[in-house]
């Protein structure tokens, strides 16, 4: 079997616009679906140990559910802004820039819109066997108070070692922020009806960006030594979740962002998960400084295949600069000069163990 990406229509907005489905099939067997409304991956369909394919990302099944829903950005590009920024503000060569305070009272993912809610130009590029899906979008100077045009582009592979990569790239014409990331809901078990605890977990980072009650950073570089956070080796993802713990309280379960033990901008193994039945294994590598781990700690609604999803069905590995890295001087910087080219990379690895 040769890869190939073919194209469906998935539905059509309010105002009339078609939104498409694209199908990606590599060598292996392995199947994944993405929309080019917010550049969704809608699906990821992976074998066992026993070969079988399964269901291992949440979503839903139709475009209706993701634009009628509260959908808590399945499978989304976030931007332009992952994660959340401080009341919404921040200051840039003296100018004072104010955004949607959309998780009151912070900013978060980019806001009331963002990325994750626009339609994206899609493009099936490169030869036959060797396919890309390219999704570019140009979000106008001033969008959701950001400064500058931005091109955006972001490039999905379905590799035949059922590697997915994800090319980020970008350019402004005026001095701004970015910082992307896609917010797949992962259970590798059974694509969430049930809950991710068992799930092993290890994350290649000593330390979190603390977090105050409302998950902002508060400038402190906390080691996970002797603490829940540490997933310095294989842990269930559940051992300790619910463990008294100040910052476990501040998120509900997990919510942090992770500072990865990396050198350089090459692409590092940020995380690896084992699902223990059906043996199904995940490696998320970026060129990054960061990674969110979120454990679906508010999730309540009906998802694809009529699933309740609950907290915990899921777990997010969010690959991103720091949260609210425009308001903390310490932090790696997520500026964006006019006339350079953002570049960013992660790749979600699946296996068999």
């Amino acid at each position: 079997m040769q890869s190939s990406i073919s194209k469906t229509v998935f539905g059509e907005t309010p105002e009339g616009q078609i939104v498409d489905l694209f199908t990606l099939e590599n060598e292996a067997g392995g199947v994944v679906q993405i929309t080019n409304y917010g550049g969704i991956i809608v699906s990821a369909k992976l074998p066992d140990s026993h070969g079988n394919l399964g269901e291992i990302m949440l979503g839903f099944n139709d475009l209706d559910s993701y634009l009628t829903k509260n959908d808590p950005y399945f499978g989304a590009i976030v931007g332009r802004y992952a994660n959340r920024i401080s009341h919404g503000r921040f200051v840039l060569d003296g100018i004072a820039y104010e955004l949607a305070t959309n998780q009151s009272p912070h900013h978060l993912h980019g806001g009331n819109k963002g990325l994750a809610k626009q339609i994206w130009t899609a493009e099936i590029t490169g030869k036959e066997g060797q396919q890309s899906l390219k999704l570019s979008y140009i979000s106008p100077d001033g969008e959701e108070g950001y400064p500058g045009k931005l091109d955006c582009t972001v490039t999905y592979s379905f590799l035949k070692n059922n590697e997915l990569v994800i090319d980020y790239q970008a350019v402004t014409d005026k001095k701004t922020i970015v910082n992307f990331t896609n917010h797949a809901y992962f259970n590798l078990k059974d694509g969430g009806r049930t809950p991710i605890n068992d799930h092993l977990l290890k994350i290649n980072a000593n330390s979190i960006t603390a977090v105050d009650s409302t998950c902002i950073p508060t400038g402190e570089l906390m080691s996970v030594d002797k603490t829940p956070f540490d997933f310095t080796t294989l842990k269930p993802i559940g051992k300790d979740i619910q463990a008294k713990h100040q910052q476990i309280g501040h998120g509900n379960g997990y919510d942090h962002n992770y500072i990865l033990n990396r050198k350089g901008q090459e692409l590092y193994i940020a995380a690896e998960v084992l699902e223990p039945n059906t043996r199904r294994t995940l490696k998320v590598l970026t060129t990054e400084p960061g990674v969110q781990l979120y454990t679906a700690n508010w999730l309540d609604i009906k998802g694809k295949n009529n699933i309740d999803y609950q907290p915990r069905s899921a777990f997010c590995l969010e690959t991103q600069h720091f949260p609210d890295s425009p308001n903390q001087p310490s932090f790696p910087s997520a500026i964006l000069d006019a006339g350079e080219t953002f570049r960013s990379m992660t790749v979600y690895q699946f296996g068999v163990a």
